[in-house]
């Protein structure tokens, strides 16, 4: 197995490490003119898409180009599959002022169809889940209720809220095997959608939280400047009414595929796990700091 990357991380146990940046000629001169079982594409840089298309392609038995459903257009269908609409592609030489993430990967998906056709494997992930996540919104969830233990934490509203994520090692199973299979088509790499408040409760028994769970209004938490989804000051998983699909794809391909799903409170535990190793009261990219969180929780009317 070879990586291909800048080398600014490791590359895994096991594997050859090609440092290039892709931006730049030459990126592929090391890996032009062998063949390849399998290549597993996950950039949404447009041009670094088209470029390894253009070197790997001829010598490739197999592509597989990890999307997103993010690719989507809209995420007001409930249930939707693979034949949603995407968002209009993103035009070649797109600048960078103008990125748009999910433009960028409908294009690259274009790209791939195009120039790979019956050898290409379109795998669209929704969120990632499990230990080492770098953006801390699901281990978020059951990190807090261990650092709080009994004392309360604060919740968006629950009701009718959706969660929706897929394991990380489930993912890389999927992408490996299917590769190594030859599969082709387009499959939305998501487990179960499950409410949002099932998800907490199975959170809170993993981490042992004996306290109350406060639910605060959609309207309120934006007066006080908490973000939805991610970011600093947010509650992850939360998202603002108008997005009904959002959390709900459909993953009737990914199971027939051979897709796997390990039970969501397997993953809870090992994201927990992982959280404690890192530091339940770290700095987080996602969420709020304890201090926060009490704060607004002292300003919740009740």
């Amino acid at each position: 197995m070879t990586c291909l990357a800048r080398g600014t991380r490791p590359a895994p146990d096991g594997t050859e490490l090609i440092a290039a940046d892709r931006s730049e000629p030459g990126a592929y001169d090391d890996v032009v003119g062998r063949d390849w079982d399998e290549v597993i594409e996950i950039s949404s840089n447009t041009d670094h898409v088209a470029a390894a298309l253009a070197a790997l392609a001829p010598q490739a038995r197999h592509w597989t180009y990890v999307s997103s459903v993010s690719a989507y257009a809209g995420n007001d269908e409930i249930g939707a599959d693979e034949g949603a609409p995407l968002s209009e592609p993103a035009a070649p030489g797109t600048p960078d002022d103008e990125y748009d993430y999910s433009r960028a990967k409908a294009a690259a998906e274009a790209s791939v169809r195009s120039d790979i056709g019956d050898r290409a494997a379109i795998v669209r992930p929704g969120l990632i889940v499990g230990p080492g996540d770098p953006t801390d919104r699901f281990g978020y969830w059951v990190g807090r209720f261990a650092l709080a233990c009994g004392d309360p934490v604060l919740a968006p509203p629950l009701e009718s809220a959706r969660a929706q994520v897929i394991d990380v090692d489930d993912l890389a199973s999927f992408i490996v095997e299917r590769g190594a299979d030859g599969w082709h088509g387009t499959a939305n790499a998501v487990g179960d959608s499950m409410p949002l408040g099932e998800m907490l409760a199975l959170a809170r028994e993993v981490a042992g939280h004996s306290g109350p769970l406060v639910e605060a209004g959609h309207e309120w938490l934006t007066e006080h400047d908490v973000a939805p989804w991610m970011g600093p000051r947010s509650l992850p998983l939360w998202l603002p009414p108008g997005m009904p699909g959002f959390m709900t794809r459909s993953n009737v391909v990914y199971r027939a595929a051979g897709g796997q799903l390990r039970d969501i409170r397997t993953t809870l535990e090992r994201t927990l796990a992982d959280e404690r190793a890192r530091g339940l009261d770290r700095e987080r990219k996602a969420g709020l700091s304890r201090p926060d969180e009490l704060e607004l929780l002292a300003a919740l009317p009740r």
